[in-house]
């Protein structure tokens, strides 16, 4: 048997040695296969990683491993390809983007987009949604009923939004490198598990880096100094590997600093050599092209493939394989690079329990011994209706409009375009079932004997004459996530309306094209509550200004027209919070390719007076906060500094509170930091003492002469409050290095 293939082009010096090195390890491997226990040495779990990824190495033929740069396995050798799926709100196999290009549609749980997952500030609950996501993947590849999906999770997103515009801000977790960073490494821990030697699913982060601008994305430069690329776009990516554990990421379109991110030197320098990542780095689809046709930085493909296998590449997603052997067979790649960067793949495999037998992975048997579809189970559907309210944020509740009161209320209408749909998102999977707002509000009204009447607009007057009649209104309205009805004929790059975006096309308006329905339906009735569904802030300072109460839900859920009805009527409190500054005028934000955040992007540093500032939002019991303390006076690195605070619910119904932490360090040009928060449930009456962690580590700003992070010396204010423009209470630490 021939164990090592020796392609004609190698050079003579190096194949003695090759072939020397794949007869030895031939020979190991019928050693332990005459010992009647594995037939390669690379099945062995007890090996350490290396040894098994070199033995597996040596046993692939050249094909083999070219083809492992496209996602490839090794099933000549048993070796299963791990595959991969997109996953950012459950996991994709089939959906709007997908139609006619892949597998046929195959249901799965799909909870709120990314966005509205930020919004419910709780990485606990991220980390549950994830760990259910996981499964599913894992029961989807595993089931013989299936054997589809992959167990390489494209999600999170770890990008910043610093602009509202941005097409894909559906996908992110909001504005601020803390939360954000703190919501990808609770996202990461839950695909991947807590088994101390495989993973459940291997989570990619993507997309790296500052990739926040659609148009020109494949051609434009997202510039900045290194404090920036430090301290707030690489810092979700940074958090997510040091914390989360994750080691594999997507590389963003865009260039940073005149450098395409697919070639960038920081995928060695920093990300590899820093941070101590070495799985799978994967190019975005179709980016491995654009560096010939829209950077225009290679005029041939062979020369881009080497640019990409020395960057640290080690799979592409678009067609590469040509050119990768091309530029092999002329020497710009040599036999140690090319199996360098497969190496990381390998890695990840192995984590996946891919190379090894199922006896001591917990997850092995997912699919497999359980043959009930998970997104089938009612706990299951309870826990996407949970999510979908704690997403939720109360943007507004003048004299209690909210909840409703059913014994009071024999008439309600609904309208808009979003009260009768939920519509899949880009990178949305099948929905298994869907439940409209309509139909959520038609439930509570049947059991409590109301009649509901509902109309999508006002053609023919409708909507006024329907709100005229009705004791209460409910106005459901907000984007269509993919720009159009028809988005399979919608032009890439092209949207319908101007306030709506998606992947490859930004917003060029942050207007509601409804507000002027939302205005015909109160002046009809002024008891109107406005159900904003979205995928994104607007400016709906008009709504804002008239309407007594405003909700606000991201799109995509299956159980969003549950979670609606719950907290209209009051069966959930609602506590989310904004992730981004809802500003009231577009020509409050600077140009969209301004990537220096400090002229004027984010609460950090934005001037003027906000329509919803960052960590917003109301809830229908109200909360007091009292006497702040921090266990010492001073910090110094490497300490952790303990925040605690009373917060007692002193409204009249049970609710929740998310506590958030600002500090403000002498010389902080920035009007103040997140640096911690938690969501606290309270009965009504209740009184907690809640404890806040703050690492001296958090603190560490970039030092640029040194190139280190430093714990800046000075006197730190601290600030404990409700939102970011809601500071109740503050104290004063001294830092000290």
């Amino acid at each position: 048997m021939i164990l090592f293939y020796i392609n004609s082009i190698v050079k003579p010096e190096h194949a003695m040695k090759k072939l020397l090195f794949s007869l030895f390890l031939g020979c190991a491997a019928l050693s332990v296969q005459a010992q009647g226990s594995y037939t390669y040495p690379f099945q062995n779990p007890n090996l350490s990683d290396d040894e098994r990824i070199d033995n597996l190495i040596s046993l692939m033929n050249f094909e083999e491993k070219i083809g492992m740069y496209g996602g490839g396995g090794v099933p000549r050798l048993g070796v299963r390809s791990p595959g991969s799926s997109e996953a950012i709100h459950g996991v994709v196999q089939g959906g709007p983007a997908w139609n006619e290009q892949r597998s046929p549609k195959q249901p799965t749980t799909i909870f709120p987009q990314g966005y509205g997952l930020g919004e419910t500030w709780d990485p606990a609950l991220l980390r549950q949604v994830a760990d259910q996501v996981a499964t599913e993947a894992r029961y989807l590849y595993q089931s013989p009923k299936y054997r589809r999906s992959g167990l390489v999770l494209w999600s999170p997103n770890a990008d910043l939004g610093r602009d509202i515009r941005w097409g894909r801000t559906e996908e992110c977790y909001g504005e601020d490198p803390y939360l954000v960073g703190e919501m990808t490494t609770a996202f990461v821990k839950g695909l991947q598990g807590n088994h101390p030697k495989y993973w459940k699913t291997a989570s990619l982060m993507k997309h790296f880096l500052a990739n926040s601008n659609e148009y020109g994305r494949t051609e434009t430069s997202s510039d900045f100094d290194d404090v920036l690329f430090r301290e707030y776009y690489s810092y979700g990516f940074w958090r997510g590997i040091k914390k989360g554990g994750a080691n594999a990421l997507m590389t963003a379109y865009n260039e940073y600093n005149g450098i395409p991110c697919t070639i960038h030197p920081i995928l060695r320098t920093i990300l590899m050599k820093e941070w101590g990542f070495n799985g799978m780095i994967t190019t975005d689809g179709g980016a491995f092209q654009q560096l010939k046709t829209s950077h225009k930085v290679f005029s041939d493909l062979e020369y881009a493939a080497q640019a990409c296998v020395k960057a640290g590449t080690s799979r592409f997603l678009d067609s590469y394989m040509e050119a990768l052997e091309g530029a092999f067979n002329k020497g710009l790649i040599s036999y140690a690079e090319l199996e360098g960067n497969i190496k990381g793949n390998i890695r990840i495999m192995i984590k996946l329990g891919l190379l090894d037998s199922t006896a001591g992975n917990p997850y092995s048997k997912i699919g497999i011994s359980d043959t009930i579809d998970p997104w089938t189970k009612q706990e299951t559907k309870d826990f996407a209706r949970l999510v979908a309210n704690k997403s939720a944020v109360l943007l507004k509740n003048e004299k209690g409009m909210l909840p409703l009161n059913k014994q009071k209320i024999t008439k309600i209408a609904v309208i808009g375009n979003r009260a009768d749909d939920v519509i899949e998102d880009w990178y949305s999977g099948t929905l298994p079932y869907k439940i409209t707002p309509l139909q959520g509000i038609r439930e509570v009204a049947e059991a409590n004997k109301i009649e509901v009447r509902y109309v999508k607009d006002d053609r023919r007057g409708e909507a006024q004459k329907t709100a005229s009649w009705a004791d209460v209104v409910i106005v459901c309205v907000g984007n269509h996530p993919t720009c159009s009805p028809e988005w399979a004929k919608s032009p890439w790059g092209q949207g319908v309306i101007a306030g709506e975006g998606r992947e490859d096309v930004d917003r060029g308006s942050i207007q509601l094209e409804q507000e002027d329905l939302i205005k015909l339906v109160y002046k009809a009735n002024p008891r109107t509550v406005v159900v904003l569904i979205s995928s994104f802030p607007y400016a709906i300072n008009w709504t804002q200004q008239h309407v007594p109460a405003i909700l606000h839900l991201t799109q995509g859920c299956q159980e969003l027209g549950h979670a609606v009805a719950d907290l209209l009527f009051g069966a959930y409190n609602p506590a989310g919070r904004t992730t981004q500054t809802w500003v009231s005028s577009i020509d409050e934000l600077p140009p969209m390719l301004d990537y220096n955040i400090r002229n004027g992007r984010t609460y950090m540093y934005f001037k003027g007076k906000p329509l919803y500032p960052f960590g917003y939002g109301l809830s229908y019991t109200s909360f007091a906060y009292s006497d702040l303390r921090i266990d010492k006076n001073t910090l110094t690195s490497g300490e952790t500094l303990k925040v605690s605070v009373n917060i007692e619910n002193t409204g009249s119904c049970d609710g929740e509170e998310v506590v958030q932490l600002y500090v403000k360090p002498a010389n902080d040009k920035a009007s103040k930091q997140l640096k911690g928060f938690m969501r606290v449930p309270l009965k009504k009456g209740e009184k907690k003492r809640v404890i806040i962690p703050l690492p001296a580590e958090d603190l560490c700003v970039w030092n640029i002469d040194q190139s280190a992070w430093q714990l800046p010396a000075g006197s730190m204010k601290l600030m404990i409050g409700s939102s970011s423009e809601s500071i109740k209470l503050d104290t004063k630490v001294e830092l000290k290095q």
